[in-house]
């Protein structure tokens, strides 16, 4: 159906993966078109959707799983050539080293287990949309915190080359992204149209070869541009 928001839930335990189904299928703009109960499973499943032409439009994955855990399955959903589904994963905990690794891997965001249903819905239609980025005060507080926790073990990602290709504006852009800040909240800071705001996003996003958002906080924080507790 047109307009309709595929979703693959990958979760081990039943009754997560039967609830939340039940409240994602009770949508008329949602369809659960798949479920899987370990990482392993759910890479296999996303690509014979896809192979059939249902692929997910959003997998939900949860982070801890056995075979093959949700930032390894993350990591090769995503390696798969275009058009893959956009990743939000799950947690128990708001604070998982897991998290962050996923959001570096490419995962548009996540969302906490016990987030009340409105969120679920809510986050399920931002990521399909491409927003990406949510909860953005939430995230941002896990990668700052994860940050300042573990400065010694951080792989780093530096690109001080693509960011000198930003625009002094871009530059601007990308540290209240860091910050938390949603387009609407930047346009008022810098009185601008939103959609303004919104190229100036899309072509930072493009400069810097990342896939959205989520991405783009990472970048922040681990090329300097902003730091725990900026």
């Amino acid at each position: 159906m047109a307009g309709v928001i595929r979703v693959l839930l990958a979760d081990d335990q039943n009754m997560v993966r039967e609830g939340f189904g039940a409240l994602l299928d009770a949508q008329p703009d949602i369809q659960v078109v798949g479920a899987a109960a370990n990482g392993r499973e759910a890479v296999a499943r996303v690509r014979a959707l896809r192979s059939a032409g249902n692929g997910p439009d959003v997998v939900l994955m949860d982070v801890r799983m056995p075979e093959l855990d949700g930032l390894a399955a993350t990591r090769q959903i995503l390696d798969d050539a275009s058009g893959a589904p956009r990743v939000l994963m799950l947690t128990t905990f708001d604070l998982d080293e897991y998290v962050y690794a996923a959001l570096r891997a490419g995962a548009s965001g996540f969302l906490l287990k016990h987030a009340p249903a409105s969120e679920l819905l809510d986050a399920v239609r931002v990521v399909a949309a491409g927003d990406a980025l949510l909860a953005p005060s939430v995230t941002k507080r896990l990668i700052a915190d994860f940050v300042r926790a573990q400065p010694a073990e951080r792989p780093g990602w530096s690109r001080p080359d693509a960011l000198r290709e930003l625009t002094p504006r871009e530059t601007e852009v990308l540290g209240l992204i860091a910050r938390g800040m949603s387009n609407a909240e930047i346009a008022a800071e810098f009185v601008l149209a939103e959609q303004t705001v919104k190229t100036h996003v899309s072509r930072m996003l493009t400069k810097l070869g990342l896939r959205d958002r989520a991405q783009a906080v990472i970048v922040a924080y681990e090329c300097g541009l902003v730091s725990p507790g900026s």
